[in-house]
Order: structure tokens, then sequence, then C-alpha cells
């Protein structure tokens, strides 16, 4: 995103406060040497007083930036990053936009019941509210939003969808043939965690072992949680591999049938719109990030995150129709290309830009 906005000749700054003792490099890479400054500014207990960490960051960012320079603040959190957006344009009216995700819905919103009018606070005072998926904008609205606040908050706000690398609009499958019963090949690709539920994959790789399937499910991504990933190699039908580079990725998933992930939460989701691009129908979960980007059925189908009956029998659904789910996944891969998105931001921050005064 940040290089396609220097592209069109846009001047930007990047401001990635981190924990101290963070090593940026992992982080933040290339960007490090052109328009990012990681600033190590609090300490890891700091977390449990909210507003005492964002004024560390507040105060982090003043010592690092003339921040007068700046014609718009674009904050990638609404809470980690809003409060200091939110803080800044009440001193320096600066416009701001916040771009609302996961954590901010499923964790701030949900649990942390004394910062909800904070939250509500920021958004009311940003000139536009970006939400990654649609149906984060319905939670959001259905749950968090009060009817006083509703008309004002819609209004301002839009889905912008991520878009992927380059790489996969570049290399988009063919057509792929319809999978082997006998040899139907799964796969995930993600961190090994608890929260992307791969135990539940396993079972619902047992159910249609029972239904008759011969199946091989491939795991790849990097080991989280090292209980979990030693269970997972124990199942006799996995193959585990750690992370590898897209170059060797993109081959692998060709080599697949169909990609399963029914991780509990998931912002957007990279990795479903990746492996569309190579024409495998996907399963993702209901209500989370991916799920209204498109008709259930359409490219694959959306699932209850820990219903492995459920994913067992929409598996089944999508070798049913093989040929037209992974021709829609073709078809539907230009969806993610990052120059869409970037004309729709840039199109925010114009309309942001109008309010200042």
């Amino acid at each position: 995103m940040f290089d396609r906005l220097i592209q069109q000749g846009h001047q930007i700054s990047v401001f990635a406060p981190v924990q101290h003792g963070t090593s940026p490099k992992p982080l933040y890479g290339g960007m490090l040497d052109g328009y990012a400054k990681v600033v190590p500014c609090y300490h890891k207990n700091d977390r449990f007083w909210f507003t005492y960490k964002q004024n560390k960051i507040y105060d982090a960012l003043l010592a690092s930036f003339d921040i007068n320079q700046f014609d718009i603040i674009h904050s990638h959190t609404l809470f980690s990053g809003g409060y200091v957006s939110y803080k800044i344009h009440k001193i320096c009216g600066i416009p701001y936009v916040i771009t609302v995700r996961n954590t901010d819905v499923n964790f701030f919103f949900k649990y942390a019941l004394h910062l909800r009018k904070t939250g509500i606070e920021i958004l009311r005072n940003a000139s536009k509210i970006i939400f990654i998926s649609t149906r984060y904008r319905e939670k959001f609205f259905n749950n968090f939003c009060t009817q006083s606040n509703r008309e004002l908050l819609q209004e301002k706000s839009q889905v912008i969808s991520n878009g992927i690398e380059d790489f996969w609009i570049e290399n988009i499958n063919d057509q792929k043939s319809s999978p082997d019963k006998e040899h139907l090949k799964l796969i995930f690709a993600g961190q090994i965690k608890k929260g992307k539920n791969i135990p539940i994959i396993i079972n619902a790789c047992n159910i249609l072992k029972e239904r008759g399937y011969g199946i091989k499910l491939t795991v790849i991504g990097k080991i989280m949680d090292k209980k979990l990933g030693n269970d997972i190699i124990k199942s006799p039908f996995v193959e585990y591999l750690p992370f590898v580079q897209k170059e060797e990725l993109i081959n692998i998933y060709r080599e697949h049938d169909i990609f399963v992930m029914p991780s509990k939460h998931e912002t957007f989701g990279r990795v479903y719109a990746e492996a569309i691009t190579q024409g495998l129908p996907i399963i993702y979960t209901k209500g989370e990030g991916f799920d209204g980007l498109f008709e259930n059925g359409f490219v694959g189908y959306a699932v209850k995150s820990a219903d492995q009956i459920e994913i067992a029998d929409k598996i089944e659904d999508i070798i049913k129709n093989y040929h037209q789910i992974s021709t829609n996944c073709i078809k539907s891969a230009g969806n993610f290309d990052w120059d869409a998105s970037m004309r729709a931001i840039t199109g925010v921050y114009e309309e942001a830009l109008s309010y200042r005064g």
C-alpha cells in the first residue's frame, strides 16, 4: 500500500511504535531505509493502562516528526493508533482516517467495555472510516454503535478490501482439474496457533475419510504453539512444511485442490485471496473478514469456525461443483489488485482533506 502511494506521487511517512526490545528489521524490512520510523517507546506492561501507553506513543510521534508538515493522518487501527490521531486532530486540526480491524471489533469493543466510549469518540471525530470487510462493518453497527451515532458513522464509513502482492495477480493460474476422491489434497497456510483451528480441520478430514475419501492435508507455516505443532505433525495424513517464500508457495498451491482455513478471527485473510488466484476454492470463516466479499458458494464456502461436520460437508459441496467454483476463483482474482484498492483509498483521502478547516 505505502509503495503504491509513493508511486502515485504522494509524500508519506510511516510511524511504527513498538515495544522496547523489539527488533524492527523482521517487521518492517525495506521500509526502514525509506519512509518508516520504528520507535521503541513503551514497555510490555503498559498495555494494562491504555491512556498511559497511548500518551507515550503520542510523545514519541511528536519527537520523531514535525506533525504540522502533514495534511492527513491515516491510522490503521482504531484503538491502538486512532487515539493518537484523535489527540493530534484536537490540538492541530489535522484530519484523520481510521481503518477498523479484527482486534478493534473482536477485542476492544467486545471486551474492553471501559473503552467503548473512547472508541466511539475517535470514530465521531474521524473524517472517514474504512472497514476491511462488510462483515466487520455489520458487526460494529449491529453490536456496538448506539442509535444516536449510527447515522453519522454510517455516512462517513465505507468498505475497502485489502489487495495482494502483484506477484499473485501477475501469475494467475489456469483452470484446475476436478479432484480425485481417492487423492483429495487440502492445504492450509498460516501461523500454527490455536486461533487457526487446525485440529478442527484434521477432524473434518477424518470425517471425510470415513465417507470414503483419500486425504492429504498440507500444513504450511511457522509453529507458534509447539505442543499444537507436535500434535498436528502426528496425524498420518498431514504433511508439515515450515514457512516458504511465495515463489515456492504458488507451486504448492497448484498441486492442491482446496484451501481450508476456518480461523476463529480474521481481519481480511490475505492467504484466501492468494489461493483464489491459483484457482483453489476456499473454506473460510462465517462472520469474519473474508465473508461477504462473495456470495456463499461462489469461490468457496463460509463455515462456523469450530464446526468440523459443516467443514466436511462444504468440502464435499465444493467437489460436486468444482469446475465452476474454480473458474469463479480465477475470474475473481483481479478483485484483489492493489490498484483498485488504492484508487478507493485515495478517494477517501481527498474527501477527508475537504474537512480540514
